[in-house]
């Protein structure tokens, strides 16, 4: 990505450098070494690790919270206005979401968008859905209209999936400000409904497409971003590939457990992660019509 002298959001809720006090009601304490493992192969494997330990639904008290004595200039990920460091990377990669978006909207839905927040933390932060730690990774959360990320995740992304490069961190900002799209358009709403409905194979199913829609709405972005302001260099999009293909449910699952259960699949395979981003940057299509083709009205 082309970072240097590029704006960086506004919308960035930064508390790196903060350490929670104690969780009322039982919260962190009450995670064993077990829970934050299996916390982290369910987000792995494209759930929410917050309903995992049932908070995913609503919240839970604030923690007590007090500022560390840490450098501002020195917190994990870098500074937010230093070129090339993980948070620089989130807060362009989140200020060009806020150019494509606020140019698309108003063409394809006829709307104003509204931009979300993107909460940076590192350790433990409380959101409108419940308690987040490390373990949780990168989420949306539509109670409260913030992305939340702990910004080593990004060394997970690199060391542990084998998907390094900026544009990779890019695309899974992308497709968490992509659930905020879909929030702010209905359709987390009607999937949600819809679960209601349905078997947990085929609630499962309904997911893997939120989910795919989510990496189109990625791709989309990308394509625009390039578009308006020859954001991307040589190789981004391959370093988003190889992201996508990195946390496809196939291969986490294989992993994991040396075999694949397609029915729990809940974020989609590695193939049609990319296909799913590859289709929304090719064509750049967000309109309406473009998107209700990740669904069918019989499932909605």
């Amino acid at each position: 990505m082309k970072l240097s002298g590029r704006r960086t959001s506004s919308n960035i809720d930064d508390r790196r450098g903060q350490r929670g006090g104690g969780i009322t009601g039982g919260g962190a304490g009450k995670f064993g070494i077990g829970t934050i493992v299996i916390m982290a192969i369910v987000f792995f494997m494209g759930g929410n690790p917050l309903d995992y330990i049932g908070l995913g639904g609503g919240g839970s008290p604030a923690p007590a919270t007090q500022t560390a004595p840490v450098d501002p200039d020195n917190l994990p990920g870098g500074n937010v206005n230093e070129a090339g460091s993980y948070a620089n990377i989130v807060g362009v990669t989140l200020g060009s979401t806020e150019e494509v978006w606020g140019t698309l909207f108003p063409q394809q839905y006829g709307r104003q968008y509204q931009q979300p927040v993107l909460t940076l933390f590192n350790g433990q932060a409380q959101s409108g859905c419940g308690f987040a730690s490390a373990a949780t990774g990168p989420f949306y959360c539509p109670a409260d209209s913030k992305v939340y990320i702990d910004l080593s995740f990004a060394d997970q992304l690199r060391q542990r999936f084998g998907a390094p490069g900026d544009f990779a961190l890019a695309y899974v900002v992308a497709h968490e400000v992509g659930h905020h799209v879909q929030n702010l358009l209905g359709y987390s709403q009607i999937v949600s409904r819809a679960r209601g409905r349905t078997s947990e194979e085929e609630s499962n199913a309904l997911s893997v497409r939120l989910e795919l829609q989510a990496d189109y709405l990625a791709g989309v972005w990308s394509k625009y971003a390039n578009q308006q302001d020859q954001l991307l260099e040589p190789g981004d999009i391959g370093e988003a590939i190889d992201a996508a293909t990195a946390i496809g449910d196939d291969r986490l699952q294989m992993e994991a457990q040396g075999y694949v259960v397609p029915e729990s699949f809940t974020h989609g395979t590695s193939q049609q992660r990319v296909d799913a981003f590859t289709s929304g940057y090719q064509s750049g299509d967000a309109s309406k019509e473009a998107l209700d083709r990740f669904f069918s009205a019989r499932e909605l």
